[in-house]
């Protein structure tokens, strides 16, 4: 290879390298949304699933139920499940075995990460509970008996103890803070 194509790869290599290190990614202009999420726990278990269905199901005695402020777009697709591990002997540990007809269920409410957080709004504390619940109790009783809720007309959660005060699964830019590091 003589010296005058050697330098033509070097200016090509090196306009190349410049490009790209000036282009913004195709995530800086990207968006996603903010809503609650819900995840669930079976019985035994120490993961967070993402609930398939809304809180609308039976939930079982011993299983953790979860709600997480969460953002998710095309880049950042899984929802950031609560951040608290959905330990039920931790969470229900010291309330007493229900009589007959009652179940035991531990619930966990992360209000997300600072960087998600409403303009205007305090980031409320998140925190978990054991409840003492009916049988036949489906996963809205479980969350209702903490919280207040605000839900749109379709049933979609909106807000647990007025966080966020008004939006309800709205737009937003990818938070920096979820932006992959290139």
């Amino acid at each position: 290879m003589n010296n005058y194509v050697k330098k033509i790869l070097i200016s090509i290599s090196v306009a190349a390298i410049a490009t790209t290190s000036f282009i913004p990614s195709a995530q800086a202009g990207e968006k996603g949304y903010r809503y609650w999420g819900y995840f669930q726990s079976a019985p035994g278990q120490s993961s967070w699933t993402m609930a398939q269905t809304g809180p609308t199901t039976v939930v079982p005695d011993g299983s953790v139920e979860g709600w997480a402020f969460t953002f998710s777009s095309e880049s950042v697709p899984d929802a950031a499940t609560p951040r608290v591990v959905p330990n039920f002997s931790r969470i229900c540990g010291t309330t007493k075995i229900p009589a007959a007809g009652k179940k035991r269920v531990g619930i966990v409410v992360d209000f997300g990460s600072i960087f998600l957080k409403p303009k205007g709004e305090s980031l409320p504390r998140s925190f978990s509970k054991c409840l003492v619940l009916d049988k036949k109790a489906i996963g809205s009783d479980v969350v209702y008996a903490v919280a207040k809720i605000r839900a749109s007309s379709s049933g979609f959660i909106c807000g647990l103890n007025e966080y966020p005060a008004n939006e309800c699964g709205v737009e937003i830019p990818t938070p920096a803070a979820l932006m992959k590091k290139n």
